[in-house]
């Protein structure tokens, strides 16, 4: 060993801290938190069955096998099943988010793991941890050097998905201390993912964690057969850290601290709209001020205080965000999202498809909207909201948002999270019977073997 290297590696810190942990003693809070990501990531999959972008996906992936691509008749291998599910988890944008990142967990570490189990190990309390375990990773890889990775130019979902679906994947198929560090070190050349898809609003953001949870499901399996990867594939000089956010300086401790004895898995946000999570403040903000009986013809101008970490993605450059060019790049733009949710009352699925962002209302009020950067915004620890409309009389009407609805702060119940799952169910094509069979399966997955056949075609 290089007398550089450290003794003991970041990864087999974590290796062992996973290797303790047992799905009986996992606190409540945890496990519910699991169950409703099952529940949330379940009827992405159905909402999204029938987009162009998860035709292409599953078309594109020639293996068979017995696993479920949810909403689709064909069985997949266990890798093609991770891959199209976590491709239509994303898809659409509805997914939960961790705050702190930030990251989409569930649509990685969900499909990953099911697609594992019902591979290799069909047992629910298995599935479980796993689903823990990876979302637990995912969630503290994002904030060892926060906003660090995005400002490089990568997607953290994609970078980190990929470990944290190898430690799940792992945690789930039983891997050894040292197979489970060779499977991270080997995820660690299976990560990427730029996030050019902001330029033109192309597709591939929604493969990232489709992309990530079969590189996470192949390293694992790749570990568990002896392939060595490298132990110090976090911290190393020519790292995951080195290579995606150019510094091998970071605060691991909040990778592996308190891991398995504190739970940031239990503060994971559910969305209550299909778009960039840090617009959804602002469009709380605007449908509050459309209540007050402000007219959009009145609007001067809309001035938005924002987080300076968001600009690059969901404000610049502001004219193309003021006129996005498509549906998906509607929901990457806070101008647009601004005015939709003020001129329509409301912001559905509807509210990106094509024809949608080119209405003339909405895009006259979105020409309106501005920004500027809030030195004090606690973004990404916090997402906030605020608008200012400036009115044709010289009014000044402000509403501000404090934290992210759906998050830590004010959390959606179960009831609000299956509401959206039948709601979803109904959009992909589901009737009443067949989505309520599918809430019965998900509301005791962990409970016995995992055997998803039911939610196929």
């Amino acid at each position: 060993m290089d007398a550089s290297l450290p003794a003991t590696s970041l990864a087999e810190i974590l290796a062992r801290r996973i290797a303790t942990l047992d799905p009986a003693r996992l606190p409540a809070t945890v496990r519910r938190k699991c169950e409703d990501l099952a529940v949330d990531v379940v009827g992405l999959c159905l909402t999204a069955r029938h987009e162009d972008y998860v035709k292409a996906a599953l078309a594109g992936w020639d293996e068979e096998g017995s696993c479920t691509a949810i909403g689709h008749a064909r069985p997949m291998s266990a890798a093609g099943a991770a891959f199209v599910n976590g491709t239509a988890a994303h898809g659409e944008d509805f997914d939960d988010t961790f705050e702190g990142g930030p990251v989409h967990a569930g649509a990685v570490i969900v499909p990953a793991v099911l697609a594992a189990c019902e591979r290799y190990n069909p047992c629910g309390s298995s599935a479980l941890l796993g689903i823990a375990v990876g979302t637990e990773v995912i969630c503290r890889l994002s904030v060892v050097v926060p906003k660090a990775v995005h400002k490089a130019g990568f997607h953290p979902t994609a970078v980190f998905g990929a470990m944290a679906a190898a430690a799940g994947v792992g945690a789930a198929l039983k891997l050894e201390e040292r197979q489970m560090v060779d499977a991270l070190g080997i995820a660690g050349s299976m990560a990427g993912g730029i996030i050019e898809y902001l330029a033109e609003g192309a597709w591939t953001k929604r493969l990232h964690p489709g992309w990530a949870a079969q590189s996470g499901l192949r390293a694992a399996l790749l570990g568990r057969q002896g392939f060595l990867g490298p132990r110090t594939v976090f911290e190393g000089v020519h790292g995951l850290f080195h290579g995606f956010a150019h510094t091998t300086t970071g605060n691991y401790d909040a990778l592996i601290g308190d891991f398995g004895a504190h739970w940031v898995t239990q503060t994971l946000a559910f969305k209550p709209y299909p778009c960039g999570t840090m617009t959804h403040p602002y469009i709380d903000c605007a449908r509050r001020l459309a209540a007050r009986g402000i007219k959009a013809e009145e609007i001067e101008e809309l001035v938005c205080e924002v987080g300076e970490g968001t600009v690059h993605r969901l404000w610049e450059p502001l004219a193309a965000k003021q006129r996005p060019t498509n549906g998906y790049a509607g929901k990457f733009s806070t101008p647009y999202c601004i005015a939709h949710a003020f001129v329509r009352g409301q912001v559905g699925l509807d509210a990106f498809a094509d024809d949608a962002v080119k209405e003339p209302r909405v895009l006259a009020l979105a020409s309106k909207v501005r920004y500027q950067i809030d030195p004090n915004n606690p973004y990404p620890n916090n997402f906030t909201g605020h608008v200012r409309a400036v009115l044709a009389d010289g009014r000044v009407v402000e509403e501000r948002q404090p934290h992210l609805r759906g998050g830590a702060h004010e959390p959606l119940s179960r009831g609000d999270i299956e509401e959206k799952f039948v709601l979803n169910a109904r959009h992909g094509g589901w009737d009443a019977t067949r989505t309520e069979r599918a809430l019965g399966l998900l509301r005791t997955l962990y409970d016995g073997k995992i055997d998803l056949s039911s939610l196929r075609g």
